[in-house]
C-alpha cells in the first residue's frame, strides 16, 4: 500500500534528479565553450521515460499472479522509477569551430532556461504531491 502512495513522489524525484544532472552537464558545456576539441554532452531522460510508459501501457501495466510455475507470465509490471535512469550522451559528430569544439553557446543558454523551467515545474508538482499525502495522513485536517 505504501509503495502506491509514494510512487508519484519517486517518479517526480527521478525527474528532479534528471533535471539537476542536465543542469550540471549544460553548465559544463558552457564552461568549456572555448576549450579546443571539447565535445558537448546532453542528458537523455524524457525519451527513455516515455518509452517505459508506453511499454507499460502496451502490456497492461500490471503483473498477473502465478499460483503455479507452469502458468503463463502476464504483463511486465508498472513502471518502476529505479528502472529509468538519466543518461549522459556526448555529441561527437559535429564541430562549431575549426578547433574541434562543438558547443553552441546560444543553444546551451536556451537549454539552460528550458531546464530551469522544467526543474521548477517538477518541483511544484512534487510539492503538491507531498501536500496531498500530508492531507491524507492528517485525515483532511
Amino acid at each position: 500500500m505504501w509503495d502506491k502512495l509514494f510512487k508519484p513522489v519517486d517518479i517526480l524525484q527521478k525527474g528532479l534528479s534528471a533535471a539537476w544532472q542536465r543542469n550540471t552537464v549544460i553548465r559544463n558545456n558552457i564552461a568549456n565553450a572555448e576549450t579546443p576539441d571539447f565535445k558537448a554532452s546532453d542528458v537523455r531522460f524524457e525519451s527513455l521515460f516515455a518509452g517505459a510508459v508506453q511499454s507499460a501501457q502496451e502490456t497492461g501495466g500490471f503483473v498477473g499472479r502465478k499460483t503455479n510455475r507452469r502458468h503463463i507470465d502476464i504483463g511486465t509490471g508498472a513502471i518502476r522509477p529505479e528502472d529509468v535512469e538519466p543518461t549522459v550522451v556526448k555529441t561527437d559528430d559535429t564541430s562549431m569551430r575549426m578547433d574541434g569544439n562543438n558547443v553552441d553557446i546560444e543553444s546551451e543558454n536556451v537549454k539552460l532556461a528550458q531546464n530551469s523551467l522544467m526543474y521548477s515545474t517538477v518541483l511544484a508538482k512534487l510539492n503538491s504531491e507531498l501536500t496531498r499525502i500530508k492531507m491524507a495522513v492528517n485525515e483532511g485536517k
